[in-house]
């Protein structure tokens, strides 16, 4: 009888150690140094940046390759720390991934599944499902610039009821030496909307030669690990679930039970500030922090007039003097 798997156990990426199958998934826009720390800070195994793009590397674009490549020591600890990249240019992709091996990164991942059409008209993101020569030229290209291992994040097709991306994954392995498939068995087409087709997944895991992260859908513990079984993934990667919920990565690897009491919302929020600070200045960080204010307010409780009243402020002790409010409430209540 085979031994029972968990999501703790650790596992081989190519030459890389994991310490367990809990990934911080890419988020476009969002995934930078302190939202990787924090995932690490609640146990995430490893980690992956937001999507970063290729051109804006090869072309040394000061903030792409200041701010978008920046590894924090603290993040290396408890697992391997990948640069995201997209593009579609074989050699732009090889001078960009030369670049992110010297920026320190373990691992390179590519997008190859953005369905946003900005990146879809150039041919890169999910496009590449449609183009599989170039997509796995370009895997290939990563590979060769960075001498790192190589994983591709792909979904299931363009569009709806397609497999064009489960037939890619082959290629990408088989021909290009990618060592990982992060799979999201959904569409393009449908975005985030609709079930992630797990049998589609199964079946990945079963044919190919390479381990599989499963993607897509994964915001309940229960339901992430139904879906970790019944796949067999190799691991599972929380994207939006873990927006203002790092605590689902503590709770999926059973070092918590509970749901967030509001200080400790508040005092999460708080550490996200201050390290937006750190990565943005003041005068940034204030605007900057209004995409994540939702996420927290959700965890508050949703209130429509405390979410009003941080999306008015342009400072971040501005904020700091509304949430003020909500830590008066809770300490009252």
């Amino acid at each position: 009888m085979s031994p029972v798997r968990t999501l703790n156990d650790p596992w081989r990426l190519g030459p890389l150690d994991v310490p367990n199958r809990v990934v911080l998934a890419p988020l476009a826009g969002i995934g930078n140094w302190f939202v990787r720390l924090q995932a690490k800070r609640y146990g995430a195994g490893m980690v992956v940046s937001e999507m970063v793009s290729s051109f804006g590397v090869h072309h040394a674009n000061e903030k792409t390759c200041t701010e978008m490549l920046r590894i924090e020591p603290a993040e290396r600890q408890g697992g391997p720390v990948a640069i995201q990249l997209f593009g579609q240019e074989p050699d732009v992709m090889r001078s960009a991934a030369a670049r992110v091996a010297e920026a320190g990164a373990d691992l390179i991942d590519l997008n190859m599944g953005c369905p946003v059409p900005k990146v879809c008209k150039t041919g890169a993101g999910a496009a590449l499902i449609d183009d599989p020569d170039r997509a796995v030229a370009v895997a290939r290209a990563a590979r060769e610039g960075s001498k790192l291992p190589v994983t591709v994040k792909l979904r299931s097709g363009r569009k709806a009821g397609a497999r064009d991306g489960f037939d890619l994954a082959h290629r990408l392995v088989d021909e290009a030496g990618v060592v990982a498939i992060g799979f999201h068995p959904r569409s393009a087409q449908v975005h985030h909307k609709g079930s992630p087709d797990l049998d589609l997944a199964r079946a990945l895991v079963e044919s190919l030669n390479a381990p599989v992260i499963l993607s897509g859908g994964m915001s309940d513990p229960d339901a992430i690990t139904a879906a970790f079984e019944h796949t067999g993934c190799e691991a599972v990667m929380l994207a939006r679930g873990a927006l203002g919920n790092p605590w689902l990565f503590a709770r999926l690897l059973g070092t918590r039970d509970e749901e967030p009491t509001t200080p400790e919302i508040l005092e999460e929020l708080e550490w996200v500030m201050q390290r937006a600070v750190e990565h943005l200045g003041e005068r940034r960080a204030g605007r900057y922090l209004r995409k994540f204010y939702p996420w927290y307010v959700d965890r508050l409780g949703g209130s429509k007039a405390l979410q009003a009243a941080l999306q008015a402020t342009d400072t971040v002790d501005q904020a700091r003097a509304v949430l003020a409010g909500v830590d008066v409430l809770s300490a009252a209540a």
